[in-house]
């Protein structure tokens, strides 16, 4: 008896040697994170969306931000949340913008929308409008 050995190809035996064959998928990876952290795009504020039969909330937490560092706008239906986190090193104050601009649904009355800061938080109250709140139509006995 005669054994004969056999080897299978792998996957880099029948692809070609090309670079992004034999390149690690990882490859690139800090690049990406350094243009995403070297400030050409803001850092987006982390929102949490609620809604009521009333009312829709946006609720941003925005620790380390004081009340006059923000700012809201409601333009062609898009809710604009911009603050800016100032921090002190020693002699030297560095700035931080944040932005979050959200869409906001059609049944909301924009002209009417308040905010409350508190404790970190900002909560942005969006009143619905009248003529798309639930109505209760009573039944009546003939």
């Amino acid at each position: 008896m005669r054994i004969v050995h056999y080897t299978y190809p792998n996957v880099r035996n029948l692809v070609p040697s090309f670079s992004f064959a034999n390149r690690s998928p990882w490859a690139g990876l800090d690049g990406e994170i350094d243009r995403l952290l070297s400030g050409t795009a803001s850092p987006r504020i982390p929102v949490e969306l609620r809604e009521d039969q009333n009312n829709a909330f946006v609720r941003a937490e925005l620790p380390g931000v004081s009340r006059a560092d923000i700012a809201i706008e409601i333009v062609d239906g898009v809710l604009s949340i911009t603050a800016t986190r100032r921090e002190k090193a020693g002699e030297k104050e560095e700035s931080f913008q944040l932005e979050r601009s959200i869409s906001l649904p059609e049944d909301v009355a924009a002209e009417k929308a308040s905010s409350v800061y508190e404790n970190g938080v900002l909560t942005v109250t969006l009143p619905k409008r009248e003529e798309v709140k639930p109505k209760k139509i009573t039944v009546a006995v003939n």
